[in-house]
């Protein structure tokens, strides 16, 4: 090279400080410096929020601007957005998995038990044998497949399960930008709306539990509807070559259905009516998802699934329409203290913020609310089922799930300045891009961004503001298991509720009683005689068994930020217990101790 006008023109200093590597490497490092230097020992009512070290923070507004404006670079490397999305799932959704030494949730928990029985038993059994947990049995699609995991790996489920949360949100992510991209090809707007999804969806089904599996294949199904089922011209696809490439995706179709409806008892539902709302579109007008949704889940139902609906049937009944009862909380489900508070009301806040935006979105572009209807019936489907039933209070909850992917486009929509769509009736968006919106005054333009991080740190408190209640030390698991150890057959283990770990271990042959469960006139009772009424109510138990009374942190962190048992209440019932003569201590360590009612003559 001889001339200097053959060297490149010089790039501005400032090129480099905007690449979008840098800001994702800080942030990481930022997160990595934090989960090395948090102490999880000694949480409060807070949870994660005041434990984690504050480079979480930075790190997480670091990983945010450099998504944003990574956006905003019109030939930035079509990688780096993904990045961006993944290192958000690495620091919100394996953060608890690298901080806590065993599994969140005793929820989880139980579904390793159930997992455990699968491998025990080698085949599924009825209610004669498993009691109320026969449903799971009637519903296996999930247990199965980890059982079949946990064989093929060699490996116990409890071993991945804490890292569950990160594997089911990277299922959700090809079926998202399946949806996404069948509106739209701007490609700020489907990162941004992936993003908004994943920072709203603080509702916690994505631990190891059917839910999360039946949701991701619930978008699946959406996503194979809405790329291969609606046609421009609204007729039957013509041609040997194209009748045999529909026929193809419904047995795609079928097999994501058969999934779904034999892993989990209300996705199939949701499932139905939104294929129904899509029925009401022109373009997609094909019967075949319906029907074959509805074929399959009504087949399971009257097979399968028939000994559980006969008995929930008219529990069932009696809730439709009761839309108030539904979504009511319900004695034992009320925050209570400051910190429980203030985290529920973080997610109620975030949760508002983005179906605000949705609607801000859907006024905002005319052109994208004509383009995107199916994706906007599809938000608006799950709202019926709240006249549904109450699904152990959890209903309102589902349904926020449920309508969140629709919703996350429409926000992400209001956030960007403008948005590229493609003319109608053009696959793949080929014509020339119509502009949906416009700049605004210059000084708008840092509030997308401010929303965008403002709703990325809310998600924290949102998702990890209870994890005083959904962790279990290893302490507290070796103090269960030292019961299930020494617990003969056909033993009850009593506990205040159901918040520890194992705590349906070994349920086909120990039984399980929690006293919160029952009216709030025994309850009372407990408190004002503890040892006595206790020791009445474990007194059935024929020998061999034996009756267990467990007290451990777990369940008083769930009790009291619940407004279940005050401390006082609470020391109460454990003192009398630990001083009777009815018990006898058979272990103890700092998460807890146990007792076993004394057998009669000792």
């Amino acid at each position: 090279m001889s001339d200097l006008s053959d060297l490149p023109p010089a790039r501005p200093w400032h090129s480099a400080v905007l690449h979008p590597a840098p800001a994702l490497l800080v942030a990481l490092a930022l997160w990595g410096w934090a989960v090395t230097h948090t102490d999880v020992s000694r949480l409060d009512d807070f949870g994660l929020v005041t434990a984690v070290h504050p480079t979480f923070w930075a790190g997480l507004a670091v990983l945010t601007a450099g998504f944003w404006l990574t956006l905003r670079g019109p030939r930035r490397n079509p990688a780096w957005a993904p990045a961006y999305v993944c290192g958000l799932l690495v620091m919100e959704r394996a953060t608890q998995a690298v901080l806590y030494p065993t599994p969140l949730y005793a929820w989880a928990w139980k579904h390793d038990a159930i997992v455990d029985h699968l491998l025990t038993a080698g085949r599924l059994q009825s209610e004669d044998v498993l009691g109320d947990l026969a449903v799971y049995d009637q519903w296996p699609g999930f247990f199965a497949a980890q059982a079949t995991l946990v064989e093929l790996l060699g490996v116990d489920a409890a071993q991945f399960m804490a890292w569950w949360p990160l594997v089911s949100g990277l299922m959700l992510l090809l079926p998202l930008l399946l949806v996404y991209r069948t509106f739209t090809e701007d490609r700020r707007l489907i990162w941004t709306a992936v993003w908004v999804f994943y920072v709203a969806n603080w509702v916690g089904q994505d631990y190891f539990s059917p839910q999360s599996l039946a949701f991701a294949l619930h978008l699946g199904v959406l996503a194979v509807v809405l790329r291969r089922y609606g046609r421009p011209g609204h007729g039957r696809p013509d041609g040997t070559a194209a009748r045999q490439r529909q026929a193809v995706w419904t047995l795609l179709l079928t097999l994501l259905v058969v999934a779904v409806v034999i892993s989990h008892q209300l996705t199939p539902g949701m499932l139905i009516v939104s294929l129904a709302a899509l029925f009401l579109v022109r373009r997609y007008r094909d019967k075949i998802p319906l029907i074959t949704t509805a074929v399959i889940f009504l087949a399971w139902c009257l097979t399968a699934a028939l000994p559980f609906l006969s008995a929930a049937m008219p529990e069932m009944v009696r809730s439709i329409g009761d839309v108030g009862g539904n979504v009511s909380t319900g004695y034992g489900a009320t925050p209570t203290g400051t910190g429980a508070v203030t985290t529920s009301w973080a997610a109620r806040l975030l949760s508002a913020s983005v179906l605000l935006l949705a609607v801000v979105g859907v006024l905002r572009r005319p052109v994208l609310r004509h383009r995107a209807l199916p994706l906007l019936l599809l938000a608006a489907a799950p709202l019926p089922m709240l006249g549904a039933s109450s699904y152990g209070s959890e209903m309102i909850f589902r349904v926020l799930m449920f309508m969140l992917p629709g919703a996350a486009f429409f926000a992400a929509a209001a956030l960007l300045p403008r948005v590229r769509t493609p003319a109608a009736g053009e696959k793949g968006g080929r014509a020339a891009p119509r502009s949906d919106g416009g700049t605004g005054p210059r000084r708008s333009l840092w509030l997308p961004p401010l929303a965008l991080l403002a709703g990325t740190l809310a998600f924290v408190p949102s998702y990890s503001g209870k994890d005083r209640i959904s962790y279990f030390p290893p302490a507290e698991v070796d103090l269960v298991q030292q019961v299930f150890d020494q617990a003969p057959d056909d033993s009850l283990v009593v506990a205040a509720d159901r918040n520890y770990p194992l705590a349906f271990d070994q349920y086909w042959r120990v039984d399980h009683y929690w006293f919160l469960d029952d009216a709030r006139e025994h309850v009372d009772r407990i408190v004002r005689d503890p040892a006595a009424v206790l020791a009445r109510d474990m007194s059935a138990v024929e020998p061999p068994g034996r009756a267990y009374l467990l007290f451990t942190r777990g369940q008083f962190a769930d009790a009291e930020m619940n407004g279940l048992l005050t401390e006082d209440q609470w020391e109460r019932i454990e003192q009398s217990v630990a001083t009777s003569p009815l018990f006898e201590r058979v272990a103890a360590n700092g998460a807890g101790s146990a007792y076993a009612l004394k057998e009669a003559g000792r």
